[in-house]
C-alpha cells in the first residue's frame, strides 16, 4: 500500500507501531522493508528513549528516521531527549494511551518550550487530538497536529464507505492547522 500512495505523494511518512510485529519480522528486515516501500520514519511507542538501541541501528543502516516522543512525565528527560531525537519529536498531548479525549489539560506550550531552549527539531503534537479546534490549539503551540485514533474511528464506523468521511475529516483539520498558523 505505501509503494502505491509513494507514486502520488511526497511528503513524508511516519510508520507507527509497537516493538513486537518489528521483533517478529526482524527488526534489520523491517527497516529495511520500510525503506523499500518509502516510509521516512517509525514511532514506536513502547520503546522507551533509553533502550532505543533496540532499532535506531537498523533505522540508521536503512535510512529510516527512529522518532523519539517526550510526555507530560519527561521533564528531565526531556533536553537529552530533544538534543538527540531525528525527523521531528512526537510532544505525547496526555497520559494515558492512545484515543480521542475531550480535552488536553497540559500545558502543551511550557513543553515546547522546553524543547525549543536545547533544540531546534520540529514538534508535533499528538494523542487525543480529534476536533478542528484540539488541531488548532495544538498547531497554533506546536509545530504540528498529529491525529491517529479519530481516522480510525471513522473508518470503523464506515467501513469499506470510510473515504469521502476521513477524506472530509482529514481537510477539516488540515485547514484548522493551518489557520493556526495564520494567527
Amino acid at each position: 500500500m505505501v509503494k502505491r500512495v509513494r507514486r502520488t505523494v511526497d511528503v513524508p511518512l511516519v510508520f507507527m507501531t509497537y516493538i513486537n510485529p518489528i521483533y517478529t519480522y526482524g527488526t534489520e528486515r523491517f527497516a529495511k522493508r520500510c525503506a523499500e516501500c518509502g516510509i521516512d520514519g517509525i514511532i514506536v511507542p513502547d520503546v522507551p528513549f533509553e533502550e532505543k538501541e533496540e532499532v535506531s541501528g537498523a533505522c540508521a543502516l536503512s535510512g529510516i528516521e527512529l522518532i523519539s516522543m517526550i510526555s507530560p512525565t519527561s521533564k528531565e528527560r526531556v533536553d537529552m531527549i530533544a538534543r538527540q531525537a531525528k525527523g521531528f519529536l512526537y510532544c505525547v498531548s496526555s497520559l494515558g494511551s492512545t484515543g480521542v479525549r475531550n480535552g488536553i489539560t497540559t500545558n502543551i506550550k511550557e513543553m515546547i518550550g522546553h524543547v525549543k531552549k536545547v533544540s531546534d527539531i520540529p514538534c508535533a503534537v499528538g494523542l487525543g487530538i480529534a476536533t478542528p479546534q484540539q488541531a488548532q490549539e495544538m498547531a497554533a503551540v506546536s509545530d504540528g497536529a498529529i491525529v491517529g485514533s479519530a481516522i480510525v474511528k471513522l473508518i470503523a464506523q464506515n467501513g469499506k464507505d470510510c473515504i469521502e468521511p476521513v477524506c472530509r475529516y482529514v481537510r477539516e483539520m488540515k485547514a484548522a492547522v493551518a489557520s493556526a498558523a495564520c494567527v
